[in-house]
C-alpha cells in the first residue's frame, strides 16, 4: 500500500520535472540519483530521505520548500 504523502510528493516531483522538459534520465543525472530511484519516487513507492529531497531541489534549482508548495 502506498503512503499518500509519498504519492503526492512523487506527483509534484514529476510535475516539476516535466515543466522543465526533462526525461527521468536527464533529471536523475542533474540530481546525482539513479533513474530507477527517481522513477520509484515519482510513482510513490520510494520514501526519499531529507538528503535525497535536497538533491532533488538542487537538481531542479529551487528551494526545498517550493517542492511542497502545492500539497
Amino acid at each position: 500500500m502506498k503512503n499518500e504523502l509519498q504519492v503526492k510528493f512523487g506527483q509534484r516531483v514529476r510535475e516539476l520535472r516535466k515543466e522543465r522538459g526533462w526525461s527521468q534520465e536527464e533529471f536523475a543525472d542533474k540530481c546525482g540519483l539513479d533513474r530507477t530511484y527517481v522513477s520509484g519516487i515519482e510513482r510513490g513507492v520510494r520514501n526519499p530521505t531529507l538528503e535525497v529531497i535536497g538533491a532533488i531541489a538542487i537538481g531542479l534549482k529551487i528551494p526545498v520548500r517550493n517542492i511542497f508548495l502545492e500539497f
